[in-house]
């Protein structure tokens, strides 16, 4: 049977002649009783790898420098508490303890708090997670929805303590004080005010009837706008369904809400103004439009008068206009009626010509001259050779005026 430790720890190994020993788990308790007792917890400077995180939630890695290493290990619960999420090859500062895991008899730094070297911790989130909402899309460009350019009800969520709010309500006071204004009043800082604030983004989305949202508050250090970088924040803003006005700190503040908002406000005082236009300046400009819509509607009636009178000039007499125009179809019609009888004449002395050549190529012509033409009966063939015809043969002779039958009575 197995002592407890502070039992074997007083009797010798060996006592007499049988010897006395310890098993495993007594030795591993040994050692680890003496780490514990003899180590307080102090900082290690190294570098994370073989970084990992098991569904149980707690962080495993390995802590490192260019000689040696040592496992370690950070429970769910501390790592909960920490602000960035521990990358292999990044150089931390970790706070803890070293014990022995017993049951595999591993040194291992069991770690509380970690620090990374060289940047602050909120500085590293936030670079961590614009990384990440930024290769999903969330500050994209083209997602971005332009604002209304007069909203009857404006949202804002922030704190109704702060001065902020009292900055937003006197500027859209002054701009345009019959605008609705509905306060969805958050935490802006401290535990628990990112998720307010993101519920009250929600909230105005469905049931505060308005047309656009401005969320923010004052200026401060980074650990107080540290809400406004909660990745809750910032998957609020994208999921709302009407335009996101962020107005966080002051012009050289940025914070994640910035980039993912519709639009980014330097200060709340800005988002204010930017949210609504100046209500002088718009009767201003409809006074501008009014007096160039008049004076365009005087110059075109201006014009159509001078044009007006210019027919009227031109249409002084009808009677004389159509007079003229008479008189010039007369003298179309006699122009017209002059080279139709020159070409008439033209076509007459053609015909004649060619009449003249028709008639002495006619055989008729050559007839007239004491020529006859003689056909073979009954074939009515022309004949052109003596030797083709035989005494007996009939013919038909023309002369130039008359024909007559003959009988061949010799051939020459």
């Amino acid at each position: 049977m197995a002592r407890n430790r502070s039992e074997v720890s007083d009797l010798p190994l060996f006592a007499g002649e049988r010897p006395r020993f310890l098993t495993v788990s007594e030795l591993n308790e040994i050692v680890k009783s003496a780490l514990e007792s003899q180590l307080d917890a102090f900082w290690v400077l190294g570098e994370i790898s073989n970084f990992r995180v098991p569904p149980s939630g707690h962080f495993y890695f390995t802590l490192k420098d260019d000689k040696s290493q040592i496992a370690a290990v950070m429970f769910r619960r501390q790592g909960a508490s920490l602000s960035f999420l521990p990358e292999d090859g990044m150089e931390v500062l970790c706070f803890g303890r070293v014990s022995l895991y017993s049951a595999r008899g591993d040194l291992q730094l069991y770690v509380e708090s970690i620090e990374p070297r060289g940047q602050g911790a909120l500085y590293l989130a936030f670079e961590q997670l614009k990384k990440k909402l930024g290769a999903e899309g969330l500050f994209a460009q083209q997602r971005k929805r332009p604002l209304p350019f007069l909203p009857a009800s404006i949202g804002i969520v922030t704190s109704d303590k702060g001065a902020a709010l009292y900055d937003m309500l006197r500027i859209i006071g002054d701009r345009f004080p019959e605008r609705r204004i509905v306060i969805r009043p958050v935490k802006v800082q401290g535990e628990g005010a990112a998720q307010e604030i993101a519920a009250g983004i929600a909230e105005l989305a469905r049931y505060g009837d308005v047309d656009v949202v401005i969320v923010g508050r004052g200026g401060g250090s980074l650990e107080d706008l540290w809400s406004f970088n909660e990745e809750i924040v910032a998957r609020a803003i994208f999921a709302s369904p009407i335009p996101v006005i962020s107005a966080v700190g002051h012009e050289i503040d940025f914070t994640i809400a910035d980039f993912v908002a519709d639009r980014r406000a330097p200060t709340p005082t800005a988002g204010a103004e930017m949210v609504i236009p100046r209500k002088t300046d718009l009767i201003e400009q409809l006074v501008n439009f009014e007096d160039a819509l008049v004076s365009a509607i005087q110059a075109k009636l201006e014009m159509a008068h001078d044009r007006w009178r210019g027919l009227v000039k031109r249409l002084t007499d009808p009677g004389r206009k159509l007079r003229e125009n008479q008189q010039r179809l007369d003298e179309l019609s006699i122009d017209l009626l002059r080279r139709f009888q020159d070409r008439l004449r033209r076509l007459r002395d053609q015909l004649a010509q060619a009449t003249g050549r028709l008639d002495a190529l006619s055989p008729l012509a050559v007839l007239d001259r004491g020529y006859s033409i003689a056909h073979k009966l009954p074939e009515e063939v022309i004949v052109k050779d003596a030797a083709s015809l035989k005494i007996g043969d009939r013919l038909r002779v023309r002369f130039a005026k008359g024909k007559s039958v003959c009988k061949v009575e010799e051939c020459e």
